[in-house]
This record gives structure tokens, C-alpha cells and sequence, in this order.
């Protein structure tokens, strides 16, 4: 059996373990969101470059055909860079999920209670279609109904009015020959 220094320091260790494993990550996710950043200004300034070389060749026309072949490097270097700015973004979008720990969500039920059994109550049914919405045809069958109450007053007396929404569909067609 371990003594209690032993356990305290084991305790200590994985301690000190874990918060430099968090300090870690952290870090990591740190430096890739600083690389990502970098990566977009590299972007921007070869964007920027590329603005201004078309702006003078426009302005100050064709003066060579090595002009031409420049911005059209320019351009390549821009696209490789922002393609390099790309991967740094997910890498950092990476790192910080790594640190970030998202709580699952769940649901809560309704807190209210449904209203006791001994009100009285008023059924009214809402009117539902006759006829199929898509072919037309009457053949609808009761599959069910939604059922809302509301409590209304009505001075001295209390009642609970049912608004129901009957649910209709077809039944399945037999195929018999």
C-alpha cells in the first residue's frame, strides 16, 4: 500500500502534468493562430504588390514583355500564398478546438404540469382538410391529432379549452391484380 506522500505527490505530479498539457495546447493553438495571421499579411502584401505592379503597367503601358511575365509571377506567388494562409487558418481552427472543451447540450423537458384532471373542459375541433392536398382524392383516414390547452378564466368558474388538430392521410394503396 502506497504511504500518503507517495499518494499526495503521485497526486501532485499528474497534477503539475495536465496543467502543463493544457499550458501546451494552448501555446500550440497560440503560435498557429500567429502563424495563420503571418500568413495572411504575407497574403495581403503579395496581393498588394501585384495591385500596384497592374496599376503601373496601366497607367505607363507595355514598356516590356518582362513586365508582363512579372505580374503574371506575382500572381502565381499570390495565389500560393494564399493558399498557404488557407492551411494555416484550418491548422489554427485545429489547434484551438483541441483546447476549447464544448459541454454537450441536453435537452430540458417542460416544467409545466398539465392542468388537473377535475377542471372542466370544452373540446373544440378545428377544421382540418377534406380532400388530399397533393392528388386531391377523399380518401383520408384519422391518423391522430394534436391537442393544445389553454386555461380561461371566466369569473367564479375555471375551464380548460382542448384545441384539437386532426391528422389525416391516405391509407397505403393495395397493389392486388
Amino acid at each position: 500500500m502506497p504511504s500518503p506522500a507517495k499518494a499526495l505527490s503521485n497526486a501532485a505530479l499528474k497534477a503539475a502534468l495536465l496543467t502543463a498539457t493544457t499550458r501546451a495546447l494552448r501555446l500550440e493553438a497560440e503560435l498557429a493562430n500567429a502563424k495563420a495571421e503571418a500568413s495572411d499579411d504575407q497574403a495581403m502584401i503579395a496581393y498588394q504588390q501585384l495591385q500596384i505592379a497592374k496599376l503601373r503597367h496601366q497607367v505607363y503601358g507595355q514598356r516590356s514583355e518582362r513586365s508582363v511575365r512579372l505580374i503574371e509571377q506575382l500572381t502565381l506567388a499570390f495565389e500560393e500564398l494564399e493558399s498557404a494562409a488557407t492551411a494555416d487558418e484550418i491548422a489554427a481552427e485545429q489547434a484551438a478546438a483541441r483546447t476549447t472543451g464544448v459541454a454537450a447540450f441536453t435537452r430540458k423537458r417542460p416544467s409545466r404540469q398539465p392542468f388537473p384532471e377535475h377542471l372542466p373542459r370544452e373540446r373544440v375541433i378545428e377544421p382540418a382538410p377534406t380532400t388530399c392536398l397533393c392528388c386531391g382524392s377523399a380518401g383520408l383516414r384519422k391518423l391522430g391529432e394534436d391537442v393544445t390547452e389553454t386555461l380561461e378564466v371566466i369569473p367564479c368558474s375555471w375551464k380548460v379549452i382542448q384545441h384539437v388538430w386532426e391528422k389525416f392521410g391516405k391509407p397505403p394503396v393495395s397493389t392486388a391484380a
